[in-house]
């Protein structure tokens, strides 16, 4: 006979326990669906991860079958989870926190925050106690709220500017900055006043002032303790486990329980758990190992387990059957809510901005991002409905305020970026974007009067027609030296000095009089200025890119570092002039070329230009070459061939190089060369478009004679390059050091010089012709990381 009975009491609670499990699984996993699939949807709209986790919540929260699963028993666990899961949100927000900003001088982004601060508590404490959000005038609750709205929350709106990439402009960090100091500024306002107006009940026979006194001294000690004790914990623990290292798990403990023992001293005497985890984390350090590993752990366990278990509660409590939408004062509420957080926030961020010289539409802006609201306030909001503080209602208007308030933060974001591109340097040109009917502005550098030939020869083949004409700003490159420095004199204008060196003046003499002699015979279409640039070479680049936006230049040409000796080779140069080269061209300094070159940059390596002693305009005496693969940089020197072409005395060749479509080579390349498809594609495009337009315009008029090579990889491009030795006076090229080419990948492994790319190196080679001069292009970022804008752009 069987001992099993059917009608097993524990059995059947056993079977209910594992349904209400698996239930409660179910709907978290959902949760977790539905939030994902929904932030994928609102992406294109730039909408950050709160907006459609608050939707979500809201909606599902809200059904009626989600009620059904949460009885008496199952709302208190759940109400246990959040209430953990922020104290561990309390916890990371204060160790990002620097308490020690009191007690220095307002900054700028302080200013800006307390400024906000300050006109949204005043606005809230004047109008919110009109609008019965309470049965009766609460003080606690007013001050509460009006310290709630002042708010912002860093952590979603720091998300939200590194997201769009802004993140490093100046307006990007004080928004970030003022937004950690109002967040820091009115929790720990809330934490204080938490203090004197203590949510939990009183008990019997003790009064508020012994309540508050005992809470005020616990929370002292906890302070002191964190603040003297955690610097010698942590640090030993971080000395003890060095970075790259597995850190000991006994160490983590120890660090773990003392992080766990100073965020509950206080609440042994009635205060909040949430808030002291907050004034804990202010004092722990923000730096080393422990730190670190710990911010990682919470944030990784709040984004993937706490925040879809957090919304659904959130949905759950603000329940749609209570909203009252048929009470006006129920909309009142809401929109006038809404209201007080921006116009108090925006009211005085504009005011700041007015005392620190900020534009209105970006102070507006500020005011509009630094209203943002997120987790805690949602938090802070249910809690008041589940204190019985307000109602229902009242609570839901709250949630929905603060959805609204992120909801406009992405087109705030996008209003910045586009008065940023509308605001950014109009002469960051470059050849091919430049107006026909304008003319040409070059900066021409030179080393000494041994370069006045090449630059004279240059401006000739480069002057163009004679309407619009070409302008030519001639610059000494001179380095700076004590002696030199020495013979300086300043003159009667600001920041204005005259060289005495006489080394120094007869040098430019030279240069000046090769320079005028050409003038004084060529002057129809060329204007010819002569300028300085006397620095040291490490920042001799700077002056150089300061000089060409000040004279809103399309191009830079800089003499090569190295010298044509008398046999033809070239000798080891000079390293302080290639340190120049490289600041401008190579990728090693090619931020630079983001941040400060204007326009194009070019180096003309010599090697015969300068000895031809008259181009003719009335024959051919001239032969010229421009190589064409792909990229920007050889879109930029073909445009600059268009203007080479337009000289009677030259003799113009496009060589074109194509790839070699055999399937045999097309399946070669595609398995040894990875290649960014998308982008190929519109390099293709565009490469396709401009040389078609050159194409009509040069070549189908027979004006300039064109030649196509196909090949299908690296070597078979450096043979070819080999080739033309001794066909051509000057070849024109493309650096082309940021094109992902199958006909030059593998040529940078053997480059002597990377600034001049991989065609321009072989050209420049001591092993090619000793007749031939190479002139190297390379066009600036015009497209940066926010399309056509760099991220560390400049607006305030």
């Amino acid at each position: 006979m069987s001992d099993t009975n059917p009608d097993d009491p524990c059995s059947g609670k056993l079977s209910a326990l594992f349904t209400r499990v698996a239930k409660h699984v179910f709907g978290f996993f959902l949760m977790v669906v539905l939030c994902n699939v929904t932030h994928y949807l609102l992406r294109p709209f730039s909408q950050p991860r709160i907006t459609s986790d608050t939707f979500i919540g809201l909606l599902i929260g809200n059904l009626r079958i989600v009620h059904g699963f949460f009885d008496i028993s199952a709302a208190q666990t759940l109400r246990f989870i959040i209430d953990f899961g922020m104290i561990c949100y309390m916890f990371v927000l204060g160790i990002e926190m620097d308490p020690y900003v009191l007690l220095k001088l307002p900054t700028k982004d302080a200013t800006v925050a307390y400024a906000g601060m300050l006109s949204t508590f005043v606005l809230a404490g004047a109008i919110t106690p009109f609008l019965n959000y309470t049965q009766e005038f609460k003080m606690n609750f007013t001050l509460t709220l009006s310290t709630a709205l002042s708010s912002t929350a860093s952590p979603v709106l720091t998300r939200l500017i590194t997201s769009h990439k802004i993140g490093k402009s100046d307006i990007g960090q004080l928004v970030i900055a003022a937004g950690m100091h109002s967040d820091f500024i009115s929790t720990l306002l809330i934490s204080i006043g938490y203090i004197a107006f203590p949510i939990r009940e009183k008990p019997s026979g003790r009064s508020r002032l012994q309540d508050s006194m005992e809470m005020t001294i616990a929370l002292v000690i906890q302070t002191v303790i964190t603040a003297k004790v955690s610097p010698i914990i942590m640090n030993w623990v971080n000395n003890e486990n060095p970075e790259g290292k597995p850190m000991k798990g006994s160490h983590l403990v120890l660090a773990v329980a003392f992080m766990a023992l100073v965020c509950s001293c206080s609440t042994v005497y009635g205060f909040s758990p949430i808030l002291s985890a907050f004034m804990a984390g202010i004092f722990l350090p923000s730096e080393g190992r422990v730190s670190k590993w710990v911010i990682s752990k919470i944030n990784y366990l709040l984004s993937t387990i706490f925040y879809p278990i957090f919304f659904l509660w959130m949905g759950f409590e603000a329940d749609f059957r209570e909203f009252e939408p048929d009470q006006l004062g129920t909309w009142a509420r809401l929109f006038l809510l809404f209201l007080i957080a921006t116009v108090g926030k925006v009211a005085g961020t504009v005011l700041s901005g007015v005392l620190l010289g900020f534009r209105w539409p970006e102070s507006f802006a500020l005011g509009l991002l630094l209203s943002t609201k997120g987790h805690y306030q949602i938090y802070l909001a249910i809690a008041a409905k589940t204190a019985g503080t307000v109602s229902t209602s009242t609570s839901t208007v709250m949630v929905i305020a603060i959805f609204f308030t992120v909801v406009h933060a992405p087109s705030v974001v996008a209003y910045i970026i586009k008065r940023a591109r509308k605001r950014a340097p109009t002469h960051r040109m470059a050849l091919q974007s430049l107006d026909p009917s304008k003319e040409v502005r070059i900066l021409l550098g030179v080393h000494g009067p041994q370069d006045a030939p090449t630059a004279i020869n240059f401006t000739e083949i480069s002057r163009g027609t004679a309407d619009p004409g070409i302008a030519i700003y001639l610059t000494d490159m001179i380095e700076l030296t004590d002696n030199i420095a020495a013979t300086l004199v300043r003159g009667d204008e600001e920041d204005t000095v005259t060289v005495t060196d006489q080394t120094v003046t007869e040098m430019r003499e030279q240069v000046t009089a090769a320079a005028q002699a050409y003038i004084d015979h060529n002057s129809d279409g060329v204007k010819l200025r002569r300028l300085l640039a006397l620095s040291t070479f490490s920042g001799m680049s700077q002056d150089i890119c300061i000089l060409a936006e000040d004279l809103m230049t399309a191009l830079i040409i800089l003499p090569f570092h190295k010298r044509q000796r008398a046999d033809g080779t070239l000798d080891a140069g000079h390293p302080g002039f290639r340190y120049v080269n490289r600041k401008l061209d190579d990728s090693s300094g090619f931020q630079q070329v983001l941040r400060n070159a204007p326009c194009s940059v070019g180096i003309l390596v010599d090697r015969g230009l300068g000895l031809v002693e008259k181009i003719s305009r009335s024959y051919t005496s001239l032969n010229v070459a421009v190589i064409f693969i792909s990229g920007k940089d050889d879109r930029e020197a073909l445009a600059y061939a268009g203007r080479v072409a337009c000289h009677p005395g030259v003799k113009l060749t496009v060589i074109r190089f194509l790839v070699e479509n055999s399937s045999e080579n097309t399946s070669r390349r595609a398995s040894s060369h990875r290649v960014n498809v998308a982008e190929q594609e519109e390099e293709m495009k565009l490469d396709d478009e401009c040389f078609a337009e050159f194409y009509e315009r040069y070549v189908a008029g027979g004006q300039v004679a064109y030649m196509e090579k196909h090949l299908a990889n690296s070597a078979e491009t450096y043979s070819t390059l080999r080739s033309l030795e001794g066909q051509y006076a000057l070849i024109i090229v493309g650096r082309g050091g940021r094109v992902n080419s199958v006909l030059t990948v593998g040529m940078n492994d053997w480059q002597q010089c990377p600034e001049l790319g991989p065609i321009g190196d072989v050209l420049s080679g001591s092993d090619f012709s000793v007749k031939t001069s190479v002139l190297i292009i390379q066009t600036n970022n015009v497209r940066g990381e926010l399309d056509g804008l760099d991220d560390d752009f400049s607006i305030m």
